[in-house]
């Protein structure tokens, strides 16, 4: 490995206006293996420092019009040149050091100067002088650092802000999806969608006849065990309220077979409400649960107001799941026959034969699911 002191990049600036004394340094630095350059004067030095930036500045203390004092005094003013290592050669004795310390010199050779003296004080202030360099980079990049980890940590306490309003007012699913791929997420657009809308049965005799902090219990407990499924299945709340909910499978998540996917979730949730509804009835409250599940198109996008936003979605699809969930029985899913469709070698089936809906102009085929088959791997 290349030593510090004998690497071509060691730049000396030999500051001499004795043409003599300049070939004398030469033959002395150049074979030890610094690269040197030579000026005449006091003002040429000071233009070389800065346009060169050299790694040590041999200084002839008396020369012509500007002395060797005042070079050093103006490098030491310059923040560019401050710590620029300087040797003052001086032929002079105690007070000759006394004033080039005052003026900023780091050290100082003796004419005639012994040549083994001189490499050495030269070598040492290089390396110096490079230790200097290492750690005005290494602070450099570190103020880099900062200033790159400080931009990014101001990004993402704005993500972190931007994630808590869209929280507000979106599903944690939907908000995850516009932090993602951005609000061109909410625009309206037009997709097919397994649409599935729970009710609870009795609800407004329930809520008219039982007090309000047993209202709130009754509620908590059913949109805990709905929302716990509906997070599992990675479905969209698209509505809910005391005593029902409306989910869509297939934006702003795309998914295969939709319509499977909302069969055996509507499954699962007559599962886990046949032990919600049980435990009602011991307290007293007559409370079932219904299912209607449709597919088909709706338009979904942003809608409301700045500040409070809904993901909402329009289409016959919504009105149609709605429509069959009030057909339904206690304990009953019911879906329509595109629905069935899709998902009739998963399912146990019951026809219903075609139901007068509200809002539908022709009777409705419709069917009731008996039981799912297991989820294939």
């Amino acid at each position: 490995m290349t030593s510090l002191e004998t690497t071509p990049e060691a730049r000396i600036l030999v500051v001499d206006d004795m043409p003599a004394n300049v070939r004398l340094l030469e033959a002395i630095l150049e074979p030890a293996g610094f690269a040197m350059t030579s000026v005449g004067s006091g003002p040429e030095a000071l233009e070389r420092v800065v346009a060169d930036l050299p790694d040590l500045v041999l200084l002839d203390v008396q020369m012509a019009g500007m002395n060797g004092y005042e070079v050093c005094r103006r490098i030491r003013e310059n923040e560019t040149t401050a710590l620029l290592p300087v040797v003052m050669l001086t032929s002079h004795g105690s007070e000759a050091r006394i004033d080039g310390i005052r003026a900023g010199a780091d050290d100082f050779v003796t004419k005639p100067f012994d040549q083994q003296e001189l490499l050495l004080r030269v070598r040492s202030l290089v390396r110096i002088k490079r230790y200097h360099d290492t750690i005005r980079a290494q602070a450099a990049e570190l103020a880099d650092l900062n200033r790159t980890l400080e931009a990014r940590v101001a990004e993402q306490v704005e993500e972190l802000a931007r994630m808590a309003r869209l929280r507000r007012f979106l599903s944690p699913t939907l908000a995850d999806v516009v932090m993602e791929r951005g609000d061109a997420v909410l625009e309206s657009h037009r997709r097919e969608l397994a649409v599935l809308f729970a009710d609870l049965r009795g609800w407004t005799d329930f809520s008219a006849g039982t007090e309000p902090e047993e209202v709130m219990t009754v509620v908590g407990s059913y949109h805990a065990a709905m929302g716990e499924l509906i997070l599992n299945y990675e479905a969209t709340v698209g509505w809910f309220a005391g005593d029902g909910l409306m989910v869509w499978f297939n934006d702003p998540i795309p998914c295969d077979e939709p319509a499977a996917r909302a069969v055996r979730m509507a499954v699962e949730m007559r599962e886990a409400m046949s032990a919600l509804t049980a435990g009602w009835r011991k307290r007293g409250h007559e409370l079932d649960f219904s299912i209607g599940v449709a597919l088909g198109y709706a338009t979904i996008g942003r809608i409301g107001f700045e500040g409070r936003y809904d993901y909402g979605a329009v289409g016959s699809v919504l009105n149609l799941a709605s429509r069959l969930c009030d057909a339904a029985g206690p304990g009953q899913i019911v879906v329509a026959q595109r629905v069935l469709a899709e998902v009739e070698e998963l399912v146990e089936a019951e026809p219903l034969g075609k139901l007068e809906l509200k809002g539908f102009g022709a009777p409705v085929e419709a069917f009731a699911i008996a039981a799912a088959a297991p989820a294939r791997a």
